[in-house]
């Protein structure tokens, strides 16, 4: 199947679940696990991934292979860009969509940056992600306690001209415990009020039941990445622990992949179904 843009997954299903890519065993396992499922799913590639790898092109084009050579609806992201030369290598890649991220700058900043980057993506036909963040905070949208306005996020998507909104209704990035508390009258409000999908970031530390609730309550995009590691990450020591004496890397990877591949099949039919 050809690569899917995000647009049209959120077109056709209330919702998406998106999971980041940082090696390739973690593309792997989340097609594996979607196409078992059978619902769509969104590959997202990092700035940060594509710092560790050196590039963003190596990691990209064999995420890339496989989305485009899956029997499901895949979509390939650039997941909080901060660069805008980070944002036109994505493009001319074949990204289907891109999250630029300058929600630690000012209001009056994120504005003309998010601006400029979401006429880039008009012109490629490529659908383009914001967030909103606390104004001058250094963790954006997502610091503890930070909650997003719905007037401003009206304005906001106004003057930017972005298809996809991330908004702070309580969680934050890189939890390890299923523990934040979501605000869901406030995410009813915001999809009342905003013109375009929203999106959750941090989802790792928000239990089943909040994230379904949340679905229900209107959000659209639901990003997942830390809980995904922290089970791989236990299947590695797990593997070792139980054989010192391994050394072939496909072994102990191969499983943590399928673990992986389990999870994510458990996730979107959480996010996807009905």
């Amino acid at each position: 199947m050809p690569l899917v843009s995000t647009d049209k997954i959120l077109a056709e299903h209330s919702a998406v679940a998106a999971f980041n890519v940082i090696q390739l065993e973690h593309a792997e396992a989340i097609v594996q696990g979607a196409t078992a499922a059978g619902f769509p799913v969104v590959l997202q590639i990092s700035e940060n991934a594509a710092k560790y790898h050196g590039a963003l092109a190596p990691i990209a084009l064999a995420t890339l292979e496989l989305a485009r050579t899956a029997s499901i609806a895949v979509s390939v992201h650039l997941d909080h860009a901060e660069s805008e030369s980070l944002v036109e290598e994505a493009l001319a890649l074949g990204f289907s969509s891109i999250m630029f991220d300058a929600s630690t700058l000012d209001y009056a900043a994120n504005v003309q940056r998010t601006a400029a980057v979401s006429a880039l993506a008009r012109q490629h036909d490529v659908w383009l992600e914001a967030e909103l963040g606390e104004i001058g905070g250094k963790d954006g949208a997502h610091a503890p306690g930070v909650r997003t306005s719905p007037d401003e996020a009206v304005e906001f998507v106004r003057l930017t001209g972005v298809d996809g909104l991330a908004v702070a209704v309580g969680s934050s990035h890189a939890m390890t415990e299923r523990s934040a508390s979501l605000d869901f009258g406030l995410i009813t409000e915001l999809k009342n009020k905003v013109p375009v999908p929203l999106v959750l970031h941090g989802s790792s530390g928000v239990s089943d039941a909040d994230i379904r609730s949340a679905v229900e309550h209107g959000m659209r995009k639901i990003n997942i990445a830390t809980h995904l590691n922290v089970l791989f990450t236990d299947s590695v020591r797990k593997s070792l622990d139980a054989d010192p004496a391994m050394v072939d890397t496909r072994k102990y990877l191969g499983a943590a992949r399928d673990v992986v591949a389990a999870e994510v099949h458990r996730l979107v039919t959480l996010i996807s179904a009905p």
